[in-house]
């Protein structure tokens, strides 16, 4: 079997990692994650969101986050826009990527974003147009592709629709996420499969939740695919506020230990990830939910 010979991983610690925590974290330990993350050898962030501060309180300082990264040549710094009044405000900030983000379950979509699959991306569409008239790359996130906390079981139709609605507005890149981390190897191969009717294998990446211990299985089956790019979230922060009990991503120090044990390159220096990581679990007062993180980290401690 052929695996891919490198990977790249997105870290989505900063913005999906942190926007549902309920103490609000500081720009500056924001801003100071960003740069560990840079230099651990991440060179794509998925930074802040720009929505409604009402909404999500955790994301008001944005502007302020984005001004204060001391950006590196090379690196990819991205931010979530849900509507042409956030992309107008995150065009300020210089994002070199935005994202926009459908669900493949009606009954998630209503009770998110208030609103239909086919409405949803009708309010994308503008802003897709917006980010590439001024050379901003668009990705794509395709929430509960393989479940639903509303509906139960996503079938691959609905993604493949999703997949055909979003490569219709010009989206660059999709993301397939299971948001609530129900997913298991074949499901989200299917989800996969369905995606890659609308776009190469160049143009997708895995996004895993890992509330029944099924992540690191799910990002094998697709790396068997070919697939070769995925987000992460440094510490394994995140979580979903309408799913109860699901977790949060799967930690990136899990795919780096795993991926590296395969010998697939990803240019991340893992010592310097896991201190990233301890550096934001010991401001938030827990421990890291990275089981890698957590074993070479006490192997320090015993050494």
């Amino acid at each position: 079997m052929s695996y891919p010979l490198q990977v790249k991983l997105v870290d989505v610690g900063p913005r999906d990692g942190l926007q549902n925590e309920k103490q609000l974290v500081p720009a500056a330990i924001k801003i100071e994650l960003v740069h560990r993350l840079q230099a651990a050898g991440l060179k794509e962030i998925e930074v802040t969101s720009f929505v409604s501060p009402k909404w999500v309180p955790q994301m008001a300082d944005n502007a302020e986050v984005m001004a204060g990264i001391a950006r590196q040549p090379g690196v990819r710094y991205s931010v979530l826009t849900p509507n042409l009044k956030g992309f107008e405000a995150a065009l300020l900030s210089k994002p070199d990527e935005i994202v926009v983000f459908g669900s493949a379950s009606e009954a998630f979509s209503q009770k998110n974003i208030n609103c239909s699959i086919a409405e949803s991306i009708e309010r994308f569409a503008p802003v897709v147009a917006a980010a590439r008239a001024a050379g901003i790359f668009v990705r794509g996130a395709m929430s509960c592709a393989v479940g639903c906390p509303y509906e139960g079981d996503i079938a691959p139709e609905r993604v493949d629709y999703l997949a055909g609605l979003m490569k219709g507005i010009g989206v660059q890149h999709v993301g397939v996420a299971d948001t609530i981390g129900v997913g298991t190897p074949l499901k989200v191969q299917r989800a996969m499969e369905a995606t890659l009717k609308h776009f190469d294998i160049n143009q997708v990446s895995g996004h895993f939740h890992d509330t029944y211990g099924q992540a690191l299985a799910n990002t094998l089956i697709c790396l068997q695919m070919g697939v070769w790019q995925f987000d992460t979230s440094v510490a394994g922060l995140g979580g979903c506020p309408y799913a109860k009990g699901a977790t949060g991503n799967v930690a990136t120090e899990d795919v780096v230990y795993l991926l590296h044990g395969m010998g697939i390159e990803t240019g991340i220096d893992l010592d310097q990830l896991i201190n990233a990581g301890q550096f934001i679990s010991d401001y938030l007062g827990r421990p890291s939910n990275s089981r890698a993180g957590k074993a070479l980290f006490n192997q320090r401690l015993t050494s």
